[in-house]
Order: C-alpha cells, then structure tokens, then sequence
C-alpha cells in the first residue's frame, strides 16, 4: 500500500475551511476554533467549538472529530486522513486524536500562541503528545489564523 502523499493536498484551502468554522463558532457564542477531516484531498468531516452553545466541555472540534472519525471511519482510513485546525490541539484533543490515529494534524495558531491571546499558560504541545503516532504540522497560514483570535474578545 503507498503512503497517502498528505504534502500534495489544498492545505491552503483546507485551513481557510477550518477558519470559517472558527468564525461561525465565535459569531454563535462558541470560542473561535474550527476543524476539518481530509482524506484524498477531500473534506469528509467538519466541525467547530460548541463549548459553550451544547454546554459541553467534551465539545472541542478536534475532539469530536476524532470521536466521529472513530466511529465512521475504519483504522485504515483514519490513517489516511489529516485533520486540519485553525488552532493548535488541546492535550485533551491531542489525546483523542492519538486514538484515533490521524495520519497527520495541521495548525494554523500554536497553543504558546493561544495562551498568549488569553493570558492563559501554554499547555503541553500536541506534538509532544502525538508524537510515534500522528505528525503535527504548523503553524500554516498562521497570521490569518491570529487574527480571528485578535477579533475574538478573550
């Protein structure tokens, strides 16, 4: 079986999906983070942050992603897809998706970054806890990517 060639996808365009999620989540009362499952170059999943609006802590995008993916997607095709996020994981997200077994994570904004926004401390980088399991790539399109968080009132 060849390596699905993950380098060759509309990274670009998959992120600006993940920031319009991330905008939605905002403009409804949610945090602004979004995210988006690939897999062929295609979106087969989205999802935004519902924290707030479903009053469930369990509800960041990452995490229900990769809860879904599990649930409608075999191993192998779970390692076929990216998923990419306007935001950094989360440990807890990080922890999902390691489970789930992604073959590859792209971000737009870093965790150190987010904490900065919030005044928040920086939380352990996804990398570290994906890391044998799935790659992490970032930060992509990362000033487009600040500036929701700018627009954001934290």
């Amino acid at each position: 079986m060849t390596e699905p060639a993950f380098d060759d996808f509309d990274h670009e365009s998959h992120m600006r999906r993940a920031f319009a999620l991330a905008r939605e989540a905002a403009e409804r009362g949610d945090r602004p983070f979004g995210s988006v499952l690939v897999r062929d170059d295609e979106v087969v999943m989205t999802e935004s942050n519902r924290v707030v609006t479903a009053d469930d802590v369990r509800r960041h995008p990452e995490l229900h992603l990769a809860y879904r993916a599990c649930r409608e997607l075999d191993p192998a095709e779970r390692a076929e897809t990216v998923m990419y996020t306007s935001t950094e994981p989360c440990p807890m997200c990080a922890g999902g998706m390691a489970t789930a077994g992604f073959g590859r994570v792209v971000y737009s904004v870093s965790g150190e970054a987010v904490a900065a926004f919030t005044g928040g401390e920086p939380s352990v980088r996804s990398a570290e806890i994906l890391d044998g399991a799935t790659d992490v790539v970032g930060p992509v399109l990362n000033e487009a990517g600040r500036q929701i968080h700018r627009d954001f009132d934290w």
